[in-house]
């Protein structure tokens, strides 16, 4: 019997122990799922987005030309036109590539030919003045004009540049002739329109060749012989002369190490 009861309490002691150690909890799972860092955006450095823009088109700021011109002009309104040699010299600013602001300057001298007929402005025969020679007469002469307007250029291609102008500004003529043992001078002033354009052929990125050719209208009124318009014609040959912008150093050069 006292064996029964030894083995009842030590069952009975088991349990006891059993129900004393409380079963520790599991933590609880994590309900929400792991998120995953989303990564930033790399900001696009400025040299970046600079270097995706098209470059725009290079010009120079100012041209200067010079050169020797020649005149098919009938400055006198005799119906006789004479070829007269000059010259023309012309300041440029460009505004944009294809327009520019311009001034320019020129003379035309040499020997007109005028009707002994028909010797208007000069006085006609018998007068204190009677021009020698027939059908016409020998006139020593020189025209200047100063002219103010536009240039327009079409820069598209490397080495040829087509250029387009119109002007408009004072000129005058002066005309010197002998006869009958005296000398008659006769000078006239008026305005003067020319148009026209002509090509320049890039040398270097300071100079370029220019030939143009140009309608040259001058209206000169004399003392005695009233104002009407001569229909003339000019062409030009001769240098341009341009500004060059200096190309600007990067940072990346100018750190750079001198091999």
């Amino acid at each position: 019997m006292r064996k029964y009861l030894g083995v009842l309490a030590t069952v009975a002691a088991l349990c006891v122990i059993s129900w004393a150690q409380a079963p520790t909890p599991a933590p609880p799972p994590d309900q929400t799922p792991s998120q995953t860092p989303v990564p930033e955006a790399t900001p696009i450095p400025a040299t970046a987005e600079k270097n995706t823009v098209a470059p725009g088109i290079q010009y120079p700021r100012f041209e200067f030309f010079a050169g020797g011109s020649y005149a098919e002009a009938g400055l006198f309104n005799a119906g006789h036109w004479a070829g007269l040699p000059g010259w023309d010299a012309s300041l440029a600013l460009n505004a944009t590539h294809w327009l520019g602001f311009l001034i320019e300057g020129g003379q035309f001298f040499g020997t007109s030919k005028i009707p002994t007929s028909s010797p208007a402005p000069f006085p006609p025969c018998p007068n204190i003045f009677c021009p020698s020679g027939y059908p016409t007469f020998d006139v020593q002469t020189r025209e200047y004009n100063v002219l103010f307007g536009g240039q327009f250029a079409r820069r598209k291609y490397e080495r040829w540049t087509p250029i387009g102008e119109i002007l408009y500004g004072h000129g005058g003529t002066r005309g010197l002739a002998t006869g009958g043992g005296s000398t008659n001078v006769e000078v006239g002033t008026g305005r003067v329109l020319v148009a026209g354009g002509g090509l320049d052929y890039k040398i270097n990125p300071r100079f370029a060749l220019r030939i143009k050719a140009d309608y040259f209208q001058t209206e000169s009124q004399f003392p005695t012989f009233a104002k009407k318009k001569q229909d003339n014609f000019r062409v030009s040959v001769g240098v341009v002369i341009r500004s060059v912008r200096k190309k600007k150093r990067k940072l990346e050069e100018e750190t750079q190490p001198e091999p």
